[in-house]
């Protein structure tokens, strides 16, 4: 499972014409699924978002987690960060999961992050979207469930 994070001062989704999540400060969860990943990837990953210190303390250090600083979460399924550009120039989604195995883990990744969160808004599983941010920092952040530093 993948994620890429960023700190934002404000963002939101619409889908469909309308806005179907928005948050102030926090972090927007770019989150890819993998075809094997498990229900263990997932609450590691939500874990590790959750304590991340990316938010800056009173000294103006990055030592504060979203919860610490107030923020919330806008959790955004993107299949695409596992395209793989390796050979040609059209991505192949090869390790990307199949819906049917993606949507029960990205809602799973969702009520982990809402039992940790007070404030959790997402975008639309497997519907066109946009994405509208304004990072704060900027600050991004990757992070793979299979790359356990």
């Amino acid at each position: 499972m993948r994620a890429v994070l960023q700190r934002v001062t404000r963002a939101s989704v619409r889908a469909g014409g309308e806005t179907v999540g928005e948050i102030a400060c926090g972090l927007v969860v770019l989150l890819g699924i993998a075809r094997d990943d498990t229900r263990a990837d997932a609450e590691y990953l939500v874990e590790k978002v959750a304590a991340l210190r990316v938010f800056d303390d009173a000294e103006g250090r990055m030592n504060r987690s979203v919860a610490d600083a107030g923020g919330g979460l806008l959790v955004v399924s993107q299949f695409t960060l596992y395209g793989d550009v390796r050979r040609g120039r059209r991505p192949s989604w090869i390790d990307a999961a199949p819906p049917e195995v993606a949507e029960p883990l990205y809602e799973l990744f969702v009520a982990e992050a809402r039992a940790r969160l007070p404030s959790v808004e997402t975008g639309s599983f497997r519907r066109e979207m946009e994405v509208e941010l304004v990072n704060d920092g900027p600050v991004t952040i990757l992070l793979d469930s299979r790359k356990l530093f």
